[in-house]
């Protein structure tokens, strides 16, 4: 099974209960202002799709975008707890316009992802996030199904006990 948040995000400051030390998950919302963060993404087709995926995730999660750490726009939240006692609270689906990429969270679960991720488009996988080069790349209908997929599965079912 896919681990929620992954493995690759910024987890250095999360709580780690097995050494008894409580130091603060950076991957956090914050106060700062996603239209400012998109407008200072540097990249010319990256900022584009960030603002072009902002009313889509929007709209289909019934969320208002905000920032998670200094990079990552998410949409909803939900609270993860590993066996191993760590916990905290990440978006239920999200991205980031990085420069390699857009990364895309929350999109690789539920019982339909594997089937749309399938029919997406040129994207790669990595640990719980799909990368995309530019949204032009991907069909628009099937990354909103797996947004709506992803979002009604991070906050009903994953992590749920």
């Amino acid at each position: 099974m896919l681990l929620f948040p992954p493995s690759n995000w910024d987890t250095a400051g999360m709580a780690d209960n097995r050494s008894g030390t409580t130091n603060e998950n950076k991957t956090r919302v914050t106060g700062a202002s996603v239209a400012d963060f998109l407008a200072a993404v540097e990249h010319p087709v990256r900022r584009e799709d960030g603002l072009s995926l902002l009313p889509l995730m929007s709209e289909i999660t019934g969320q208002p975008a905000r920032m998670w750490g200094p990079t990552i726009v998410g949409f909803g939240r939900y609270h993860y707890k590993y066996d191993s006692g760590r916990e905290g609270d990440a978006p239920a689906v999200g991205f980031s316009p990085r420069k390699a990429s857009l990364s895309l969270y929350g999109l690789a679960y539920g019982p339909d992802a594997p089937e749309l991720l399938a029919r997406l488009g040129k994207h790669k996988m990595g640990a719980g996030c799909v990368y995309i080069n530019k949204l032009g790349d991907v069909d628009a209908g099937v990354l909103a199904e797996l947004v709506r997929g992803g979002y009604r599965y991070v906050t009903t079912v994953l992590h749920q006990g």
